[in-house]
């Protein structure tokens, strides 16, 4: 069967909530909500509001990871300031999950580049994931949305570095490039396992820069808004993100977007995902 992708054209806090409740699914127990915190001075981050009804409807905790480059989110203090300059901590209940070590560390038997992946070790208090994706470019991955947030975002500071070195972290940023991407859709599987099935995902379509919200000084907006889709599948969610970018040929910031994209290779996380059995590239996208 193929994987079911639901899309609104509307984008509001409340139509986000609707497109949850469109997947008929039931997250058990503790509910971990995975967000972008936004790098301090980034313009183009999803607000907390924006994402407040869905995530009071879940009774989810908002949860992030350090980073492993240097800004105002790289340390524990650091990253707490950021959080309540932005306001998530007045919407929401928020773990930093790798704010206290040791990290928690998942195996991935079947990974092409990496067989462990090093996570945030309060991950181990959640029964069940709700991933919210601003999908936009990114300098590295070339585009971020689902997979980005289950690989990069989930990893701590340590992981992150291990997932962009493809397995040696000392070459964060010089690691052969195909191998970094291979090594986020591994990361993203073992993340995917560990919850059994009992994850969601909504990806906004709106904001769209060729930068990533982890960059301080970031491009502003290229494309126009297109759009909120959910998903069971993370694959065909990212899969379908990419393709309503391709399909907007009107939009004179098509072009700029893609050639991040493509520069950077960024379908290839989609379809090295998709061979470990993440998901499925074969989706049924249904407008509502």
């Amino acid at each position: 069967m193929k994987a079911k992708v639901y899309f609104t054209k509307e984008i509001s806090p409340e139509k986000i909530l609707e497109m949850y409740k469109r997947l008929d699914v039931r997250l058990p127990g503790k509910v971990a909500v995975k967000v972008h915190s936004g790098e301090a001075g980034n313009q183009n981050f999803l607000r907390p509001q924006l994402w407040k009804p869905v995530v009071d409807y879940v009774s989810g905790t908002v949860v992030e990871c350090n980073t492993a480059y240097d800004g105002e989110r790289d340390t524990t203090e650091k990253h707490l300031r950021t959080i309540a300059f932005h306001g998530w901590n007045e919407c929401f209940d928020f773990d930093l999950m790798d704010a206290e070590g040791p990290d928690m560390e998942l195996d991935i038997p079947g990974g092409k580049v990496i067989k462990k992946n090093y996570v945030g070790k309060n991950l181990a208090k959640y029964d069940s994931f709700l991933v919210l994706s601003h999908f936009k470019g990114h300098p590295m991955g070339g585009f971020g949305g689902a997979l980005k947030q289950l690989s990069i975002g989930t990893a701590s500071s340590f992981g992150k570095a291990y997932i962009h070195g493809a397995g040696e972290p000392d070459k964060i940023w010089s690691s052969d490039h195909d191998r970094f991407l291979e090594s986020m859709a591994d990361a993203a599987s073992s993340v995917v396992d560990y919850f059994k099935g009992n994850s969601a995902y909504i990806n906004v379509m709106m904001n769209m820069s060729v930068d990533c919200d982890c960059c301080s000084v970031a491009e502003d907006p290229c494309m126009s808004d297109i759009g909120i889709l959910a998903s069971l599948d993370p694959v065909a969610i990212d899969r379908a993100c990419l393709d309503l970018v391709y399909a907007a040929k009107d939009d004179p910031g098509q072009a700029h977007l893609l050639e991040r994209i493509e520069s950077r290779n960024g379908a290839h996380t989609v379809y090295a995902a998709a061979a470990l059995g993440v998901g499925s590239l074969d989706y049924e996208l249904i407008e509502v």
